[in-house]
């Protein structure tokens, strides 16, 4: 536990906007936890101090070569949060278990799987998992930005993706690939003059060598364009399906748990006809409901079955003009 004096001094610091200060202060509750053994506090301290947050919340790196290769979310979203399958929620926890326990692990000469390849449909929680994930095992999540490090000098790219590496690590995270059929994509590419397809192998080299407290995972929405050469870098594959009827009727009945009212309309009806949409397809929906439901206050307690009515009405005209 951090000096009292140090942590009214960080309050003070921070509720007045004096940042040098409030980094000073940090800095000396980092050096602290250090003395006291307090290894991951003094980490995590020790990371967020050495990095900036741009307007987003999100936080980069204060290396000039690493700003645009990829950038940390802060993480809200657990398990718990997400309607998953069973035998998907299984293997998440059986995942999260195993770096809790990597201790009795290693003294088996084993080490956690830190290596997942998430596939399906988009709109249906693959990064919200990675979120998930890194939250549960209280790490920094990383997503790579393929902007960043591919390059259109020559030999620049290579350099780019073995600095990212090197800056991933040195700490605990979990290193996020979203799209990585994109990756298959330029390895087919007959058009490429062999830079690509060397700064590729190069990635999945890296991705090998990586340390078991760096925990990639990786996820595509084309899982046929991957080629097997990248589905071997994973040790665990796994197929993150849409709703079907009962996940989508569950996610219904949290939503409402979560405002504080009802649809008007039994959930059973709403997934039937809004069934084909992904999981942020029914959030939005709900989203659209709420909105109006807000608005249309005090009436809204006694019109929510109209207004859920007419949202599902203009819902199934969109769903039926997109398809």
């Amino acid at each position: 536990m951090a000096r009292a004096d140090l942590v009214v001094n960080l309050v003070e610091t921070g509720m007045r906007g004096d940042l040098p200060r409030f980094k000073k202060t940090a800095e000396a509750i980092a050096a602290e936890a250090t003395a006291r053994h307090q290894h991951h506090l003094a980490d995590k301290l020790h990371t967020i101090l050495t990095s900036s947050f741009n307007e987003n919340g999100r936080r980069f790196t204060n290396a000039p070569e690493l700003q645009n290769s990829f950038y940390e979310i802060v993480t809200q979203k657990t398990l718990d949060d997400l309607t998953l399958e069973n035998d998907v929620r299984l293997l998440f926890n059986e995942l999260i278990e195993e770096h809790h326990r990597k201790d009795i692990l290693r003294a088996y000469n084993l080490e956690p799987r830190h290596k997942l390849l998430l596939a399906g449909p988009p709109g249906n929680g693959k990064t919200t998992l990675a979120e998930a994930l890194a939250n549960q095992l209280c790490v920094p999540l990383f997503i790579v930005k393929y902007e960043g490090i591919f390059s259109r000098y020559l030999g620049e790219t290579a350099q780019h993706v073995d600095m990212l590496f090197d800056h991933i690590k040195t700490q605990r995270c979990v290193l996020f690939f979203d799209e990585f059929d994109a990756i298959g994509k330029e390895r087919d590419d007959l058009q490429d003059n062999g830079e690509i397809k060397r700064v590729v192998n190069s990635l999945l080299k890296q991705i090998d060598l990586l340390p078991s407290h760096v925990i990639v995972v990786a996820a595509t929405n084309h899982a046929s364009m991957l080629d097997r050469a990248l589905w071997r870098r994973f040790q665990m594959q796994i197929t993150i399906p849409g709703p079907t009827q009962n996940t989508a009727t569950l996610w219904l009945k949290s939503f409402e748990h979560r405002v504080g009212h009802t649809f008007g309309l039994t959930l059973t009806t709403i997934a039937r006809r809004l069934a084909g949409l992904s999981f942020a397809e029914l959030e939005e929906f709900a989203l659209d409901v709420q909105r109006k439901y807000i608005l249309g206050l005090p009436d809204s307690e006694k019109n929510v079955k109209n207004i859920t009515s007419n949202c599902l009405k203009i819902w199934e005209k969109r769903y039926k003009v997109d398809e």
